[in-house]
């Protein structure tokens, strides 16, 4: 799998999970499945996922989207990912393999192109994890091998243990957004760089809070809203100006400016989409570049809001 090839992926933590985003209240599988084929449509070639995601509720829709694809023999370019979670109660690779197995049967794949660490665990380290997924590489299982929400020094780790079993450390992914830069700051970014790790940015539009959607009037729902309510008010000049610099380019949303930030950053980002109308909102962020007086401007102006 050559993640240098990919600009922007989908994020499918909504397909599935009823709690954070309303599964079957405000989407469906069918919508879900759309979302598969818009992204397709659009060269949005990576569609990411969990096997906690609506407790592999997400893996299987995506299962049922491929198999639909391969009746129609469909050839468009697509790379899969998903990821194992490091539950306290999991220390061995044998729970690790049957966890991959598990989800490879709900994706109804002999081989997902990237498997991915979700986070790191108090129970286990790095360095068994690693092993674990280059057993996988060299059993066939897995296309590449990656990692999520690992630090600096995690990320080190992990890629010397794969190095050491003759392979590599493909991605770190990692929420990274406007309003969430912490990366470029405490040595993970320089990690990646310097090893040729891809940085995958989840919740690149910090779960809604970047399309100038909501307001301290009326914030996003749920947990949402919970969570992000205190930033509403301080994040508003910057939408304001993510809205100006959009209107010079074309009238590009202050969601579709996030993402392209995003791409010129270098990192690759999944923002997640329950229905093909926001896989198409999300591809107009393709095909054209910020300068580089927006992405100052930008840096700026996301640094005062975020220590805000």
């Amino acid at each position: 799998m050559n993640l240098n090839a990919v600009e922007m992926g989908t994020g499918t933590w909504q397909w599935g999970d009823t709690i954070w985003w309303g599964y079957n209240r405000t989407h469906t599988q069918d919508d879900a499945i759309a979302a598969f084929e818009m992204s397709l449509d659009h060269h949005i070639p990576l569609i990411d996922t969990a096997e906690i995601y609506g407790q592999g509720k997400s893996e299987d829709i995506i299962g049922q989207a491929l198999a639909r694809e391969r009746l129609r023999l469909d050839d468009r370019p697509r790379y899969i990912a998903t990821k194992f979670a490091p539950l306290p109660y999991r220390v061995t690779k044998a729970q690790f393999r049957a966890a991959l197995k598990r989800s490879l049967e709900r994706l109804r794949l002999p081989k997902v192109d990237l498997y991915q660490i979700h986070w790191t665990s108090p129970t286990s380290t790095e360095e068994l994890w690693a092993d674990a997924l280059a057993d996988a590489l060299d059993a066939g299982m897995i296309g590449a091998a990656g990692v999520s929400n690992y630090n600096r020094e995690q990320t080190i780790r992990s890629h010397h243990a794969l190095t050491l079993r003759g392979h590599r450390l493909a991605s770190n992914q990692v929420e990274y957004h406007l309003l969430k830069r912490d990366i470029e700051h405490d040595g993970t970014w320089a990690a990646c760089r310097e090893r040729g790790i891809e940085i995958i940015a989840y919740s690149p539009l910090a779960m809604g809070l970047l399309t100038g959607k909501y307001t301290p009037e009326s914030p996003p729902p749920g947990l949402r809203g919970m969570k992000y309510r205190g930033m509403l008010v301080g994040v508003q000049p910057l939408i304001a100006r993510m809205r100006a610099i959009g209107a010079a380019h074309g009238d590009k949303t202050p969601a579709q400016v996030a993402l392209n930030w995003v791409m010129r950053k270098g990192a690759i980002p999944i923002p997640g989409a329950k229905t093909a109308a926001h896989v198409k909102a999300n591809a107009a962020a393709l095909g054209w570049r910020l300068s580089d007086d927006d992405m100052a401007a930008l840096d700026e102006i996301s640094a005062r809001v975020a220590k805000g």
